[in-house]
């Protein structure tokens, strides 16, 4: 049976490669970011059990911070003209949703942005800011 801390760094792994999967962006180069993120968080859950529910947003946001340095901003707002990242909110906590600071408005889930109406990266607004 698997330990309740791998089944929280899997749930969350899977949720940031489905957003970049919706957004055309899941190539290997970036999947092996989420990887270096899953192991990065592994050792930051070992130390605090009790920040299970934050780990989602905290491995979109360290997948979010990487794409930056490397290939752009990430993922790109759907509803403002001039082109911005969305951020994850809460910073730390759980729940966290993708969302537009611009207009103040959550655009979706960590995971969600598949069933987001509007593109980003099917818009060619990807991961190529």
């Amino acid at each position: 049976m698997e330990e309740p801390a791998e089944a929280v760094l899997h749930t969350a792994r899977a949720l940031v490669l489905a957003d970049l999967t919706a957004r055309d962006v899941a190539g290997p180069a970036v999947v092996s970011l989420v990887e270096d993120a899953v192991a990065d968080r592994r050792w930051w859950l070992d130390q605090w059990p009790d920040g299970a529910d934050f780990v989602p947003g905290l491995v979109a946001q360290d997948v979010q911070d990487a794409l930056l340095e490397t290939y752009g901003r990430w993922p790109l707002c759907p509803y403002c003209e001039e082109p911005h990242a969305l951020a994850v909110e809460p910073e730390l906590g759980a729940d966290p949703h993708w969302v537009c600071e611009a207009i103040g408005e959550a655009v979706a889930p960590v995971g969600g942005l598949g069933g987001q109406a509007g593109g980003l990266g099917g818009q060619g607004r990807g991961a190529a800011g």
